[in-house]
C-alpha cells in the first residue's frame, strides 16, 4: 500500500478529513479521525478520476 495522502480541503482542527493512497490496482479512501484503525474503501482509479473531475 502507497503512502496516505490528507486532503488539502481537510480542516485544520481535524474535521472533516480525508485520506488517500495508492493500492494495487485502485485508490483507497479513508476518514483521517478513525487513525488507520477504520475500514477503507478501495475504487478503481476510473471511478476516481469521474469522481474528482465531477468535484471540480
Amino acid at each position: 500500500m502507497g503512502n496516505w495522502r490528507k486532503s488539502t480541503f481537510s480542516d485544520a482542527n481535524g474535521g472533516q478529513c480525508v485520506e488517500t493512497a495508492d493500492g494495487p490496482g485502485a485508490v483507497l479512501l479513508r476518514d483521517t479521525k478513525d487513525g488507520g484503525r477504520g475500514p477503507v474503501l478501495a475504487v478503481s482509479p476510473a471511478a476516481w478520476l469521474r469522481l474528482t473531475t465531477a468535484l471540480r
